[in-house]
C-alpha cells in the first residue's frame, strides 16, 4: 500500500509529527523582570534551560537549593557573567520560576535567598488555600 500525496506528487496528505507538552510558566515576584535584565546571551541559555525544565527534563547545570525549600532547584548559566534561575516543577500545572539574578560571589548571597524563601512560602500558602 502506498502512502497518499498531495497534488504534485511531492509530499504525503498525512504527517504524523510528536507534540511536545510544555508546562506553563508562572514567574513569582519580579523573576521575569529579572531575567529579562540579564544579557543577551544569558537570558537565551536561560530560557533553553527553562524550556527543558517545561518539558519534564532537566536543565544542563542545575543543583538543588533545599536552603529554600524542598523542591527548588537552581539553574546555573554561564553567559557573559553568572546568573542563577531558581524554580520548582514538581507540580503538574505549571513550572514556578521564583527568583533570578546575578551571582556575584561564590555563596549565594542571603538576600537572594531570603527573597526566594519567601516567594517559596507564599506559593506554599497559596496552594495550601486551594
Amino acid at each position: 500500500m502506498t502512502k497518499p500525496r498531495a497534488p504534485g506528487g511531492a509530499l504525503p496528505l498525512h504527517i504524523q509529527t510528536d507534540i511536545i507538552r510544555r508546562k506553563p510558566i508562572r514567574w513569582l515576584g519580579d523573576s521575569l523582570n529579572c531575567v529579562r535584565d540579564f544579557p543577551e546571551a544569558a537570558r537565551h541559555e536561560a530560557g533553553t534551560e527553562l524550556r527543558h525544565v517545561q518539558q519534564g527534563e532537566q536543565p544542563t547545570d542545575w543543583k538543588p537549593m533545599v536552603t529554600v525549600g524542598q523542591g527548588v532547584y537552581e539553574i546555573r548559566v554561564h553567559a557573559d557573567g553568572e546568573y542563577r534561575v531558581l524554580y520548582v516543577a514538581k507540580f503538574s500545572e505549571s513550572v514556578y520560576v521564583i527568583h533570578a539574578f546575578e551571582k556575584k560571589a561564590r555563596r549565594t548571597a542571603k538576600h537572594d535567598i531570603a527573597i526566594a524563601a519567601k516567594r517559596y512560602r507564599q506559593l506554599m500558602n497559596e496552594r495550601r488555600g486551594r
